[in-house]
């Protein structure tokens, strides 16, 4: 009777071992649970990466001025430069104005990081999961409807002060006055720096955009452990 007992035991504590182990390995093959904090977290780490890429090749000779992101002049503005070919001084005057546009925005490049990076690092990811399921661009669009207005008018006066560097705007100026004393043309307005703000920014969200699908689509780019398991969560 106390064989069969030890037995039965035997053969319990064995039966036991066996459910737990299966346990143990079941939660070891399966990723830990993502807090909302880890989803936030990726994602503004993503966005920050696009961010740091995006400014960092922007910011070098040629970023804009040579690259798919070349700021060009307004259709307004090329009525302008048409007209001035034929008036001494301006005869190269779109090439010139062209070149000086883009290099004060590789030069406000420069800036433009900390200033995005500020951004994120106070943004709330209530939708984390939202955004992290969403389209290939939903972080980006996210951010640059969050952030749009507050980034352009701390933008603008280094757009301002980059374009007054190359003599982008006095260029700009002497040019559309030139051009406004031409009898019976509409007159232009010579300011510059709305203008190039605004394609500024455009050209820094679609360096960013571009990064974040690279880490959706791409499991190379991941190239933390954080972003490896937050964007594993979308590729199911």
């Amino acid at each position: 009777m106390k064989r069969i007992v030890l037995l039965s035991a035997l053969t319990l504590v064995f039966s036991s071992c066996d459910v737990l182990q299966e346990i143990v390995d079941t939660s070891l093959s399966q990723p830990a649970a993502l807090t909302s904090g880890e989803i936030a977290s990726g994602l503004k780490q993503a966005l920050e990466f696009g961010i740091t890429e995006g400014a960092t090749k922007l910011s070098q000779q040629d970023g804009y001025f040579k690259s798919a992101y070349k700021i060009l002049l307004p259709p307004e503005a090329r009525k302008v430069t048409e007209k001035l070919k034929s008036i001494p001084g301006f005869t190269n005057v779109e090439n010139i104005i062209l070149e000086k546009i883009n290099r004060g925005a590789e030069d406000a490049a420069k800036k433009a990081a900390p200033i995005f990076k500020n951004a994120i690092t106070s943004m709330t990811f209530n939708d984390a999961l939202g955004i992290l399921m969403g389209n290939q661009n939903a972080a980006t669009r996210y951010l640059q409807n969050a952030t749009t207005n507050k980034l352009y008018a701390e933008f603008n006066p280094v757009i301002a002060e980059s374009l007054d560097k190359f003599s982008a705007r006095k260029y700009w100026a002497d040019a559309v006055n030139a051009y406004n004393k031409i009898p019976l043309v509409e007159k232009a307005n010579p300011d510059l720096d709305d203008y190039v703000t605004k394609q500024a920014l455009t050209g820094l969200f679609s360096m960013v955009e571009k990064k974040e699908i690279e880490i959706r689509s791409n499991i190379a780019s991941r190239t933390t452990d954080l972003l490896k398991k937050v964007f594993a969560k979308q590729d199911k």
